[in-house]
């Protein structure tokens, strides 16, 4: 079993910057992608970027350039920088651990609001 816990959630204004940040606890494989997801009222779970064990990134194209996931190993933690934020980032944002078994955890969610 893994366990997450999200933090850094908030109300920004246009234009500006977030940091959310996700520790794993539990049984923690060394080989592992962890992520950021994220839901806006009405929509559908979405990808908001990941990063393997080896450091690999991947974004979508709407985060590209504003968005930077990083992780620290020893602290079995990932980070989400959101910087140039706009009103339809507004979303609950999730974090994922995906072990090397294939199974997935989630993370009770954060919301992150921007105002426009």
């Amino acid at each position: 079993q893994v366990q997450l816990v999200e933090s850094g959630g908030g109300l920004v204004q246009a234009g500006g910057s977030l940091r959310l940040s996700c520790v794993a606890s539990g049984t923690i494989f060394g080989i592992n992608v962890m992520g950021w997801y994220r839901q806006a009222p009405g929509k559908q779970r979405e990808l908001v970027a990941s990063i393997t064990s080896r450091g690999l990134t991947t974004y979508p194209n709407s985060v590209t350039g504003r968005f930077t996931i990083s992780r620290d190993d020893a602290k079995n933690t990932v980070y989400l920088q959101m910087n140039s934020l706009k009103h339809e980032d507004t979303a609950v944002y999730y974090c994922n651990y995906h072990d090397r078994r294939g199974i997935d955890y989630w993370g009770q969610g954060t919301q992150v609001t921007v105002s426009s």
